[in-house]
């Protein structure tokens, strides 16, 4: 009788213990750069649609590139937010990584600022701008110019910092500088200073995407799939609940409400109709064409130095799960 007790104690412990476990959900540690269209990560958090599908998801702040593509190398981290062009030169660095959804695009908030006497952006031949090499601009600089029949060679590029760039300009000692909010809304500040072309006249240039590391997915099949569901929501829950969700974006941002608004308004976040749209190889601009075009650019850089398989990178075959 007594072991008959002592065993079925011990079960119940196990039970419970195995209970909480599963509570507590598969944990992923996801990092990302400080941005406005990374916010809806924290509201599927405290809305709990992480949890709801069964996911435990520490929410990391890393601003270095250097430093988060390292993590996801070494598997320091589990899955990570970035520029869907740099993850195309993460892959081809050997990043062992799948995409699983796009989480927004720079629809404004992204853009060249200029001097009034440089009034299209082929007047940028001979010019000195300011940009980040390591960022997004750089590939938006390179996309701009090549639609206006330009290329890098035809300007001087100083590399500075985003923010940097932005201060330069402000401060007069750049004629024209690749940067995003809040300098975009600064430019006026300096007499003649203007916004020359934005990130909404190029669509499908600066996309956020979310991947993660394919020995966790081997080791937890069910995480990709669930990640995606909860951003859906989110999504879903922010189109009803814009004032709340700016809010809590806000407090993990370090902004006020009001200007978290007026950034997410220079953003176009992709919910689940958009994630289908993009990840539709027939449709026009899809998230394929797009990372085939910057393995194009990157390579012609060479900063890609050997072939690489965007079809190994990306698939679609998570977002057209979790819509099921």
């Amino acid at each position: 009788m007594k072991k008959t007790l002592i065993a079925l104690i011990a079960f119940c412990c196990l039970s419970v213990l195995a209970s909480s476990a599963f509570a507590a959900g598969t944990k992923v540690k996801m990092a990302f750069a400080t941005w406005v269209g990374y916010g809806p990560l924290y509201i599927a958090k405290e809305k709990g649609f992480f949890e709801k599908h069964g996911l435990d998801v520490d929410l990391i702040i890393i601003d270095d590139e250097a430093q988060y593509a390292a993590a996801m190398v070494s598997g320091n981290i589990d899955a990570l937010g970035n520029v869907l062009d740099r993850e195309v030169i993460h892959f081809a660095k050997g990043a062992p990584e799948t995409v699983l959804f796009a989480m927004d695009e720079s629809a404004g908030a992204d853009g060249i600022i200029a001097v009034r006497e440089i009034k299209a952006v082929s007047d940028l031949k001979g010019q000195a701008i300011g940009l980040d090499k390591s960022s997004s601009s750089y590939f938006f600089l390179l996309t701009a110019l090549q639609k206006a029949g330009l290329e890098e060679k035809d300007v001087t590029i100083h590399e500075m910092e985003a923010s940097d760039a932005g201060t330069a300009f402000i401060a007069g000692r750049l004629d024209a500088a690749i940067t995003w909010e809040p300098w975009l809304s600064k430019v006026s500040t300096r007499e003649g200073g203007h916004v020359l072309a934005s990130s909404k006249e190029f669509p499908r240039t600066i996309v956020d995407i979310v991947t993660m590391r394919n020995d966790f997915i081997a080791e937890h099949p069910e995480a990709p799939e669930a990640m995606t569901r909860a951003w859906f929501e989110a999504i879903e829950w922010y189109r009803s609940n814009p004032n709340e969700g700016n809010a809590i974006m806000a407090k993990h941002l370090g902004e006020t409400a009001e200007s978290v608004a007026e950034m997410a308004a220079g953003v176009s976040f992709f919910d689940k109709a958009g994630n289908l749209a993009f990840f539709d190889k027939s449709t026009d601009s899809n998230i394929f064409e797009v990372a085939e075009r910057a393995r194009t650019f990157w390579s012609a850089k060479g900063i890609i130095t050997k072939p690489v398989d965007v079809n190994a990178l990306v698939t679609d075959k998570y977002v057209t799960g979790a819509a099921e």
